[in-house]
């Protein structure tokens, strides 16, 4: 009898991590003890409040800022493509979309071509920037980013701005642009109820890591309602939106220090 034949699927490799992050700005504690690990081929989406210290976060993992405390590790050689919650581009500056995607890193005119054709905005390639919508916009940074072949897309506020039927569009794209490049993907969200249905993992931040794990289901109990005092999706007009569950068993005292419930 031939022996049983176990396949064995390696585990995904680790593309950033961070551990024992802190970060203060005066007497404010806005990142405590921040553990977190982005491995390939998966999309995390960072979500809470506004202030809750993601976009600082952000900036630790990216390099652009350093912590207090803490270390940063990238695996070596890792491509990120960024895409930033704002780019304000000078009114006066005359620039095309297809200008301005030249501008990135090893950019080529024939891969400027195709991402403006995958990412369905090709009739804007020679508008001026400045007369985009918001939707438009985001692509053509959303374009820029994916021009260096990213291993890692980090998005920050993709979808602020943009028309509920353009936030779809990019819940479904991305996905997609994970399974074709093998990447993984950040998605950060100032939106604590919103989160794609298609996120791998969810990380709720409030100055530190409240709470981890899949996306539930849409809810529309009274919890859901009142969490963080924001108002729900409605399901017939975005079904792609799911809703987080979240439970809080600390206080966040006004400087940003954290105590648990049980202490008190």
């Amino acid at each position: 009898m031939n022996p049983e034949l176990v396949i064995v699927t390696p585990e995904p490799e680790v593309l950033i991590s961070a551990q024992g992050i802190n970060q203060t700005w005066g007497n404010r504690h806005v990142l405590q003890n921040i553990d977190i690990a982005i491995s390939e081929n998966e999309i995390v989406t960072i979500i809470g409040p506004n202030g809750c210290g993601k976009s600082s976060l952000l900036r630790i993992l990216l390099g652009l800022n350093t912590a207090d405390e803490g270390t940063v590790t990238r695996r070596k050689g890792l491509r990120i493509g960024y895409m930033p919650q704002k780019l304000r581009i000078d009114e006066r500056l005359p620039l095309t979309v297809t200008g301005f995607l030249m501008l990135a890193p090893g950019a080529r005119k024939q891969r400027v071509a195709e991402w403006l054709e995958r990412l369905s905005v090709s009739a804007l390639a020679d508008q001026p920037v400045q007369q985009l919508s918001g939707g438009e916009w985001q692509r053509v940074l959303l374009a820029r980013a994916l021009l260096i072949e990213p291993h890692l897309l980090v998005l920050d506020e993709p979808v602020q701005g943009v028309d509920i039927q353009g936030q779809r569009e990019l819940y479904q794209l991305l996905p997609e642009l994970r399974n074709e490049l093998g990447c993984g993907i950040v998605l950060v969200s100032h939106d604590l109820h919103l989160v794609m249905a298609a996120t791998d993992r969810v990380i709720c931040l409030n100055g530190h890591v409240c709470c981890s794990g899949h996306p539930d289901q849409v809810s529309v109990s009274d919890e859901y309602n009142t969490l963080f005092g924001r108002q729900l999706v409605v399901p017939e007009i975005a079904p792609e939106l799911a809703h987080y569950t979240h439970h809080h068993d600390h206080t966040h005292c006004a400087d940003g220090h954290i105590e648990d419930k049980q202490n008190d």
